[in-house]
């Protein structure tokens, strides 16, 4: 029996997770992208290959997230799957009497709602960053604390400041306001804790029935300030899963799991070691003007995809561009 691979990259991080048959976690990596999801990918694969014993085979491999069809291409991946499904099967495995999933990531969030282990709704933002991880790790940068250093002063709030939280611009502009009139720092992020969840609640949420047990993962459910400001609007508490910044990662492992490809497509962790880029131009060879995206590995093109008429996938060789 072999392990499972499960790849999520999202817009700011990349998280990796290696389970063996009986769904322990083996090895596991999370990582910043910093702009350069191919790099991030081969240095989580690096990571992951240093964590594992030697010998370990990998039985299947599934991507998700994001960028989950670049990494499918780049890894050989067997099953892509889209967030809902992989954060959804992480949490039903876990904590089968869940039924309301909020996930809250770099730079969108999302809700889901399960009846009975199935998903019966789900919504998405991913128009506006006010309340995700990098809006988060902007204002604690702009007010010269660290993100952990954030979560902790919103707890000694006294008397948390309102703050305009349904935009990004218009909450740093409101948060810079209220500290030249001379409100403290952390009722300031206490008040920018409680804003954000409250716009979370009324746009993601809204017109969404949010019954408890509720499940909180994503990497902003490591700021306490914004778990206490959830628990105080709902008047429950929150399920914090041990592996909170990983679920996505998690559930796509179970699911190639699941799957149980015969024979994996993984290319291999040597992949972290070969020289990858990716390159774009658009087609004018017909009205589409499709632009066109290259794989390359060892400076030899290994998939393509963006053309409509798939004129490049066809020459690319049997199989290439369709993980």
């Amino acid at each position: 029996m072999g392990n499972y691979l499960g790849i999520d990259v999202g817009s700011i991080t990349t998280k990796m997770v290696v389970i063996d048959g009986k769904n322990e976690i083996l090895a596991d990596t999370y990582i910043r992208n910093n702009g350069r999801p191919l790099e991030a990918i081969q240095q989580g694969l690096e990571i992951i290959s240093s964590r594992l014993s030697r010998g370990s085979y990998i039985g299947g491999v599934a991507t998700t997230g994001s960028a989950r069809h670049l990494a499918a291409y780049l890894v050989g991946a067997d099953v892509v799957k889209n967030e809902i499904t992989a954060h959804s099967i992480a949490v039903i495995d876990q904590f089968p009497e869940a039924r309301t999933i909020f996930e809250i990531g770099g730079q969108d969030s999302k809700v889901i709602l399960l009846r009975a282990g199935v998903v019966v709704d789900f919504a998405m933002n991913t128009v506006c960053a006010a309340g995700t991880g990098s809006f988060l790790d902007q204002q604690a940068a702009r007010l010269g604390i660290s993100i952990e250093e954030f979560g902790t002063l919103s707890l000694m709030a006294k008397h948390p400041v309102r703050v305009a939280g349904r935009c990004t611009v218009f909450a740093e502009t409101d948060m810079i306001h209220k500290q030249q009139v001379g409100h403290s720092i952390e009722d300031i992020v206490g008040g920018l804790c409680n804003s954000l969840v409250k716009n979370y609640l009324n746009n993601v949420c809204r017109g969404k029935e949010l019954l408890p047990p509720v499940v909180f993962q994503g990497g902003v459910a490591a700021n306490q300030g914004i778990r206490k400001a959830f628990e105080e609007e709902l008047e429950t508490g929150l399920i914090i899963p041990e592996h909170f910044r990983l679920m996505g990662a998690v559930g796509a492992a179970k699911l190639v799991k699941r799957a149980g490809p015969i024979r994996t497509q993984f290319k291999g962790f040597e992949l972290s070691q070969k020289p990858c880029s990716t390159r774009g131009f658009e087609c004018s060879e017909c009205g589409n003007q499709c632009e066109v995206i290259e794989l390359l590995i060892d400076q030899r093109v290994e998939a393509c995809w963006g053309d409509l008429c798939e004129k490049y996938r066809k020459s690319s060789g049997p199989g290439v561009g369709k993980p």
